[in-house]
C-alpha cells in the first residue's frame, strides 16, 4: 500500500512540474518571440494568459508544502509565490498602465528561464529518480544572476504603478460603511514595497545556503 502511495506521489508531481514547465516555456518562446518582431510594448498581452496559468498553478506548491507532499518549508515557498501573484494579478493584471514598461520583458524572462530549470529539475527527480549534474547546477546557481534581475523588476512595477494606484483608487474601501472599515490600495502598496526591503537579502541569503548544501551533497555521491 505504501509503494501505492508513492508511485501515485511521484505520479502526480512529475505530471504536475512537466505542465507547468510546459507553460513557462510557452511563455518565454512567446516573450522572445515578440521582443523581437514588436518590441517589448508588446509582450505583455503576448504572454499574459499563460504567465497568469503558469503562475497561480504555483499555488499549488504552497499545498504540497502543507499537506507534507513535498518537504520544501512553507516558509521559504510562500514569499516567493505570493509576492508573483500580487505582481501578476495586483500590478499587471490589475493597472494596465504599466504593461508596456520593458521591466515587464526583464519579468518575464526571468521568471520563465528560472522556472524551465526549476520545474524540469524536480520533473526529472520525480519521473526518473535523478537529475543531470549539469541541470542541478543551473537549479543552483541561475538565481545568482535571474534572482535580482526578476526582484528588480517586481519593484519598478510597483513603484511604476503607484500613481495609477492613487488616481483609480482601485480595491479601495471607503468610510462610511457598513462594517465601518476603511482600506487604501495605494498605501499598501507601498508597504509591500517596504517588505521587499527585509525580505530580498533574507531570500538571496537562504538560496545562498540551499546552492552551497546541494551542490556539497552532489559531490559526495
Amino acid at each position: 500500500m505504501a509503494g501505492l502511495s508513492s508511485g501515485l506521489r511521484r505520479l502526480y508531481l512529475s505530471v504536475y512540474n512537466w505542465t507547468v514547465f510546459a507553460g513557462w516555456a510557452q511563455v518565454l518562446f512567446l516573450a522572445l518571440k515578440t521582443l523581437k518582431e514588436s518590441g517589448h510594448v508588446a509582450v505583455y498581452d503576448a504572454v499574459e494568459r499563460p504567465l497568469q496559468l503558469a503562475q497561480t498553478a504555483a499555488v499549488m506548491e504552497i499545498l504540497h508544502g502543507l499537506t507534507g507532499l513535498v518537504r520544501s518549508p512553507v516558509s521559504a515557498t510562500l514569499p516567493q509565490i505570493g509576492s508573483r501573484l500580487y505582481v501578476t494579478w495586483a500590478i499587471l493584471w490589475s493597472f494596465p498602465e504599466t504593461r508596456t514598461h520593458f521591466l515587464v520583458s526583464s519579468l518575464v524572462i526571468s521568471w520563465s528561464i528560472t522556472e524551465i530549470i526549476r520545474y524540469s529539475f524536480f520533473g526529472l527527480k520525480e519521473a526518473l529518480g535523478f537529475a543531470p549534474s549539469w541541470l542541478l547546477w543551473l537549479r543552483y546557481s541561475t538565481f545568482m544572476i535571474l534572482y535580482p534581475t526578476g526582484i528588480t523588476s517586481e519593484v519598478g512595477l510597483i513603484y511604476i504603478a503607484l500613481p495609477y494606484i492613487k488616481a483609480s483608487e482601485k480595491y479601495c474601501i471607503r468610510l462610511p460603511n457598513k462594517l465601518n472599515f476603511s482600506f487604501d490600495y495605494f498605501y499598501a502598496a507601498i508597504a509591500t514595497l517596504g517588505i521587499y526591503v527585509p525580505g530580498i537579502p533574507h531570500m538571496y541569503t537562504y538560496m545562498l545556503g540551499q546552492r552551497k548544501k546541494a551542490l556539497a551533497k552532489s559531490k559526495r555521491e
